[in-house]
């Protein structure tokens, strides 16, 4: 890495870190390690396939990243 965006990333990083302590860490108990990992797991998804993002037009991450790759094959067919 070059460092060019660093302090970019490291914003977007640093929310995520956030958005996951408070909406999901902070809000259980849990009694071990692997009902933590499957908890986190469960948010991650919801994360990136259900919960609106306004920096995607109230649409989630994923239907954006994979919208994004059908556009790309699309344009590369015609070419």
């Amino acid at each position: 890495m070059d460092g060019k965006g660093r302090c970019l990333d490291n914003i977007f990083i640093e929310r995520l870190w956030r958005s996951l302590k408070h909406e999901c860490v902070y809000l259980h108990a849990w009694e071990t390690g692997s009902q933590a990992k499957a908890g986190v797991g469960r948010w991650i998804a919801f994360y990136n396939h259900q919960r609106p993002h306004a920096a995607h037009g109230g649409q989630p991450p994923a239907v954006v990243y994979f919208n994004g790759i059908e556009t790309d094959q699309q344009a590369r067919r015609v070419a």
